[in-house]
């Protein structure tokens, strides 16, 4: 079958992870490929050389004039909709689309039927629960992959030779915003918070992108019921006929929810009485951290799940065989009876929140870049917990003063660095405010690139500060 992209010209805007395996396809189909890129570093000149081998086109150091003869723009999620290259493109009429818009329509061309989407956004949470989901999946016996923002290219799952029987897809508010005609089996938007404005503009148009994944959906959108937002975007979605609203709560689930009863996940949406039955599929112990956000994340993962048929067995084999990635919500040791966890991808106000919101008394070391994100709400609602702060980083006078407003009772220790030390001094204070039972928890609730390379960085380097204080005494998991 001739791809529709055969003999066009299409301009890739953007290298990098999302950028390079889009360029490669539509090379591969037969496009004639130009590959625009604002910067030019050593990584840049090295991905350009792959690309230029295969006969594509790529220029470094303007991302801003449309290469002559454009007919398609294909962007990567971290170009703004206000680019330059987008508005030279909009003069010219030619249209722009994101890199998952081409890997949907793509689907659909090949000779095999496509594998249908499971899709997951959110402000946080989505990673850990498209690898939940695709656990579960694979327990049921599914060919499967989790694919998308999670960092695997789709178009290497679309166009390779392995044949799936579903997707588990993790997408962002930035994909979303350019994936018009993407239509998922079922989709889940697990939280809204503020996060990304300066991309999108506003917090209306921000949710207005997230929502677009309920678009079209076949079988069920499944909201958060602790969250109103996600389910009025249910409300606004032009959905195919016979879709349902399935929400789930960390609380006793009514019809047509997935919930918890004391201790046991329960599903009300997926049986054949909503009414009168509830079917059990797994026990907060099959999961590998209690915290109240894992186990919503683990509801919405199973609320797919179902949609897509899977038996209960699966969704509690899938959740014993799951492991978190690293960074998130991770145990590191216990030192003198003092728990110590990184959870360094808490990147931004929302996440920190429901990570503090797992653990009681807490140290708490939090700082970096803030965004434009403000603390009060997040300080305000975790007060109570904490038995202290220590605050590194950029932005960490946002923090000490919101502290200081909504829990001056709370000892603060102000670290005047941003240096990658900073982060070994940091374990050390916190060691001098903790007590026996207490957690050291690293939420930074701010983006780790004022002092480190990205969150994993930070994360490890606040896990090889704790493993250096006493490795005699320290129990690790």
């Amino acid at each position: 079958m001739t791809s529709q992209y055969a003999g066009r010209r299409v301009t890739v805007a953007g290298l990098g992870v999302s950028g390079v395996p889009a360029a490669r396809a539509l090379r591969g189909l037969g496009a004639l490929v130009t590959v625009v890129n604002g910067s030019d570093g050593e990584r840049q000149r090295a991905e350009a050389a792959e690309l230029e081998a295969l006969g594509i086109t790529v220029r470094l150091g303007d991302g801003v004039t449309l290469p002559e003869g454009t007919e398609l723009v294909v962007t990567t999620p971290g170009w703004k909709p206000t680019s330059p290259l987008f508005e030279a493109a909009a003069q010219a009429g030619v249209p722009v689309v994101g890199d998952v818009e081409v890997a949907w329509r793509l689907s659909a061309e090949q000779d095999r039927p496509a594998a249908p989407w499971l899709a997951v956004t959110g402000t946080n949470g989505k990673t850990t629960t498209v690898r939940m989901l695709a656990a579960i999946l694979e327990a049921a016996g599914l060919r499967t992959a989790a694919v998308g923002n999670i960092g695997v290219s789709l178009f290497d799952v679309i166009l390779g030779e392995r044949e799936y029987d579903v997707l588990a897809v993790e997408l962002s508010s930035y994909q979303l915003h350019w994936a018009p005609s993407l239509r998922a089996h079922s989709a889940t938007v697990l939280n809204l918070a503020p996060d990304h404005l300066d991309w999108h503009g506003s917090m209306e148009a921000y949710a207005a992108d997230k929502g677009r994944v309920y678009e079209g959906n076949q079988v069920a959108c499944v909201y958060n019921v602790a969250d109103p937002a996600t389910e009025e975007l249910v409300r606004a979605a032009d959905v195919a006929e016979g879709c349902r609203a399935i929400g789930f709560t960390l609380g006793t689930p009514g019809p047509s929810q997935l919930g918890l009863v004391d201790d046991i996940l329960v599903d009300r949406a997926f049986v054949p009485d909503r009414q009168r039955q509830a079917q059990e599929l797994a026990e907060i112990s099959d999961l590998a951290s209690p915290a109240p956000h894992n186990i919503a994340n683990a509801l919405a993962a199973a609320a797919l799940a179902r949609a897509y048929g899977v038996p209960p067995a699966a969704v509690r084999d899938g959740l014993r065989a799951f492991r978190p990635e690293a960074h998130r919500i991770e145990h590191v040791a216990t030192v003198d009876g003092v728990d110590f966890v990184d959870d360094s991808k808490a990147t931004n106000t929302h996440a920190a929140q429901a990570s503090l919101a797992a653990y009681e008394p807490v140290v708490w070391i939090a700082g970096g870049l803030a965004k434009g994100a403000t603390f009060d709400e997040l300080v305000s609602a975790s007060a109570s917990r904490l038995r202290g702060a220590v605050l590194i980083g950029a932005d960490r006078a946002l923090i000490r003063d919101a502290l200081a407003r909504h829990a001056p009772q709370v000892p603060v220790v102000d670290l005047d660095r941003t240096d990658t030390g900073a982060m070994s001094a940091a374990v050390q204070a916190a060691v001098g405010l903790a007590e026996p039972g207490d957690t050291v928890l690293l939420a930074p609730a701010c983006a780790s690139m004022d002092m480190f390379t990205n969150y994993n960085k930070r994360g490890e380097a606040f896990a090889d500060a704790v493993r250096a204080l006493a490795p005699g005494r320290a129990a690790h998991e």
